[in-house]
C-alpha cells in the first residue's frame, strides 16, 4: 500500500515539473507537449489500478465477529476466578499453619509449643566435668575428676500463665531434686511460686548455675539460706528496674554446697530481697548496668539440730568449721545480706556481705551468735564482649577455619568468714574447727560459644583458731586448682 502511494508521488511530481521545464526553456517544441500529455494518461490509469487495490484490500480482510467483547469478558471472568482460587488457597494454608503446633531447636534448647505458645515444654540440659587437685595438703585430700552436675531441665507453661520447671540433678553420689515448681504469672510485676526453688536472700547464690564465675561459689554463700520448700510472691516492676521476692518456707540451715536440712520444728522462715537497677531502662550506659539490694531472712528454731549448718566449706568443698555434738538451734535466726554489682561492658563487679545471726544451745548454757561473711569479685572480657550477671556470649563463636575463638574472661575473688568468737570453746572446738577463713582466687574463663565453656582456676584458702592435730583442713592453707568443662543449653 504505501510503494503505491509512492509510485503516485513520484509521478505527480513529474506532473508539474515538464510544464515549468517547458516555460524555462523557450526552445520547447510540440513534440514534448505531446510526451506530457501521454504521461498524464499514465498516470491516471495507475491512480485508478490502485484505488482497485485498495478496495480488494478492504474486500479481503475478515469483518469483526460480533461475539469478541463476549469472549474478553469470558477470558476476564476466568482470571478473577483462578485467582480468588488461589487466595482461598493461601488462607487456608495460613489457617492450617497457624493450628500447626511450632517446634524449635537451637542454643536455647529444644521446646515444643502449641500454634498458640498458650502449652509449650522446653528440655535444656546441663553437665559439668570438674577437676581439683590439691597441692601441699600432705596426700590427705583426694585429686581427680568429678560429674559436678548433671541436669537434665524440663520447663514450660500451661495455659499461659503457668510456668513449670523441674530439675533433677544426676550428678555427684546421689540423684537430687534440684527444682521443683510451679510458678503463676499475672503479670511480669505480680507473680506467684510454689514448690522447691532457691531462697531470695544470697545475691552470689542466685546466679545460675551455668553462669558462676568461678567453679564453686566463695565462701559468704556459706551463711546464706539455698534451695528450700515454700511459696513466694515475686515480680519486676518499672521495666526491671526494681525487683521483689517475699516467702514462707520450712526454714533449712545455712548453705550446705549441695543440698538443705528439712526443718524438723513447725515454724516457718521467712525470707525476701529488694533488688534495684534505677538506671536499668535509660539512656546512661555507665549505669545501666548497676544494681544493689538488701536480702534477709527470719526464722525461730525450737531445740532442733536441723537449724544448723551441717558445716562450713572451703572453695574445694572441705569443711572447716562444724559445732560440737549436742548443739541445738533454739531461739530466733536472722540473716541479712547487703548486696550490689556492676558491669559496664567488659568490666563486671560484684560484692556482698552477709550477717548470720543464730541462738544456739548445748545442755544449761545458751549463746546468741553472729558469724559473718564478705566477698568482692571482678573480671574482664578480654575480646570485648558485654560482661553480665548471666555470663558471657562470645561475638565470634568458636571456629578455628575461619579464625575464630570464642571469648576469654579473666576473672579474680577474695572473700572472708569470720564465726563469732563466742562459739568457742563451748558449742565448737577449736581442735576441730577454725574460726576465721580468708580465700582468694585468680581464673580464666574460655565461652567457646552460648553452650560450651571451658574454666581454670586457683584458689588458697588460709585459716585461724585452729589448734588440732594436722588433717589437711584446716591445719594448712589449701591449695586447689580447678578445670571445668561444661555444655548447658
Amino acid at each position: 500500500m504505501k510503494l503505491n502511494r509512492v509510485i503516485l508521488a513520484a509521478f505527480a511530481g513529474l506532473q508539474f515539473a515538464f510544464p515549468l521545464f517547458a516555460d524555462d526553456g523557450a526552445a520547447a517544441n510540440s513534440t514534448e507537449a505531446a510526451e506530457i500529455q501521454a504521461l498524464k494518461q499514465e498516470i491516471q490509469v495507475l491512480d485508478q489500478k490502485v484505488q482497485a487495490l485498495e478496495q480488494r484490500r478492504a474486500a479481503e480482510q475478515p469483518a469483526p465477529t460480533d461475539n469478541s467483547k463476549e469472549q474478553l469478558e469470558a477470558l476476564d471472568q476466568k482470571v478473577r476466578v483462578l485467582e480468588r482460587l488461589r487466595e482461598n488457597d493461601q488462607d487456608a494454608a495460613a489457617t492450617v499453619a497457624k493450628a500447626q503446633p511450632k517446634i524449635s531447636l537451637g542454643a536455647s534448647g529444644f521446646t515444643l509449643a502449641s500454634a498458640d505458645t498458650n502449652f509449650a515444654i522446653s528440655l535444656r540440659g546441663l553437665v559439668q566435668l570438674d577437676s581439683r587437685t590439691f597441692f601441699a595438703d600432705q596426700n590427705l585430700v583426694n585429686s581427680g575428676f568429678l560429674l559436678r552436675r548433671a541436669r537434665p531441665i524440663i520447663t514450660g507453661t500451661v495455659f499461659r500463665d503457668f510456668d513449670f520447671n523441674f530439675t533433677p540433678d544426676f550428678g555427684g553420689t546421689t540423684v537430687q531434686i534440684q527444682d521443683a515448681y510451679l510458678n503463676y504469672r499475672y503479670n511480669p510485676g505480680l507473680q506467684l511460686e510454689a514448690g522447691k526453688f532457691k531462697s531470695p536472700v544470697g545475691l552470689e547464690q542466685l546466679v545460675s548455675d551455668p553462669y558462676t564465675t568461678f567453679n564453686e561459689r566463695s565462701l559468704v554463700t556459706d551463711l546464706v539460706p539455698n534451695r528450700d520448700l515454700g511459696v513466694e510472691l515475686h515480680g519486676d516492676l518499672f521495666g526491671g528496674a526494681a525487683s521483689y521476692a517475699a516467702g514462707i518456707f520450712d526454714g533449712v540451715s545455712d548453705y550446705s554446697g549441695t543440698t538443705v536440712n528439712v526443718d524438723s520444728d513447725n515454724d516457718k522462715a521467712f525470707a525476701g530481697r529488694i533488688f534495684l537497677q534505677p538506671w536499668k531502662a535509660t539512656d546512661v550506659k555507665a549505669l545501666k548496668g548497676l544494681g544493689f539490694g538488701v536480702g534477709g531472712s527470719y526464722e525461730a528454731d525450737r531445740n532442733g539440730a536441723s537449724g544448723l549448718t551441717p558445716g562450713y566449706t572451703t572453695d574445694g568443698q572441705q569443711k572447716f568449721f562444724t559445732y560440737t555434738n549436742g548443739v541445738t538451734a533454739n531461739g530466733t535466726h536472722w540473716r541479712l545480706s547487703p548486696q550490689a554489682y556492676y558491669y559496664y561492658g567488659p568490666f563486671g563487679l560484684l560484692g556482698e556481705y552477709v550477717v548470720s545471726d543464730q541462738q544456739v544451745t548445748k545442755g544449761a548454757r545458751s549463746a546468741d551468735l553472729q558469724n559473718t561473711a564478705w566477698e568482692i569479685s571482678g573480671g574482664w572480657v578480654l575480646t570485648g564482649e558485654d560482661a553480665s550477671y548471666n555470663g558471657v556470649t562470645p561475638r565470634h563463636p568458636f571456629d578455628p577455619r575461619n579464625g575464630q575463638w570464642g571469648a576469654w574472661q579473666i576473672v579474680a575473688r577474695y572473700a572472708n568468714l569470720d564465726v563469732d568468737k563466742n562459739a568457742f570453746p563451748t558449742f565448737a572446738s577449736y581442735s576441730s574447727s577454725a574460726s576465721s577463713a580468708r580465700a582468694w582466687s585468680v581464673g580464666l574463663n574460655w565461652y567457646l560459644n552460648k553452650n560450651v565453656r571451658v574454666n581454670t582456676s586457683f584458689s588458697r584458702t588460709t585459716f585461724s583458731g585452729y589448734t588440732g592435730a594436722s588433717p589437711a583442713v584446716p591445719a594448712q592453707p589449701e591449695n586447689a586448682l580447678f578445670t571445668r568443662i561444661q555444655l548447658a543449653f
